[in-house]
């Protein structure tokens, strides 16, 4: 692994709101279904397990926020490791307002699919494209993006 150029870290504010909100939902589904039972047992059952989906979720988004985004001359990946999106395998990035991307954050388009990833609240991937952003703050988003686009445009003008 190369020298990080930059690291893209989590909001403590917003990983913290996000928390709380998906525990709320998860508490209150799971209380309208013990203390409201609807007529039906499918619609408890449903309510149950949203609750429990929502709780894990959010126990989910928690422990995958703590883990910053690098990038480094090699491309995207995680502080561990875990590769998000080779430099080699970037098509370009996309900040556009109405482009389907993450809050406070981009899409990277990819030249080769890489299979499904997810890390609740920091990043996804699905087929040849991988969102970026999240929990994560505007401003760092915006360097990181702009970076790896200057990073794409010089590889692709010596390329040809």
């Amino acid at each position: 692994m190369s020298e990080p150029l930059h690291i893209l870290r989590p909001s403590a504010p917003r990983r913290v709101l996000g928390l709380v909100v998906q525990v709320l939902l998860g508490l209150l589904l799971l209380y309208i279904a013990m203390a409201f039972p609807p007529a039906e047992l499918i619609w408890r059952v449903v309510l149950l397990g949203l609750g429990i989906a929502a709780l894990v979720l959010a126990q989910s988004g928690w422990r995958g926020s703590s883990i910053g985004i690098v990038l480094d001359e090699d491309g995207l990946r995680q502080e561990d490791g875990r590769p998000i999106a080779p430099l080699d395998n970037i098509a370009s990035v996309d900040r556009a307002l109405f482009s389907f991307k993450p809050s406070n954050g981009f899409l990277v388009r990819l030249r080769e699919p890489m299979g499904r990833a997810w890390v609740p609240g920091m990043w996804w991937r699905i087929g040849r494209r991988v969102g970026i952003g999240g929990v994560t703050g505007g401003a760092e988003t915006k360097i990181v993006a702009d970076a790896l686009s200057f990073m794409v445009a010089e590889r692709d003008a010596r390329a040809g």
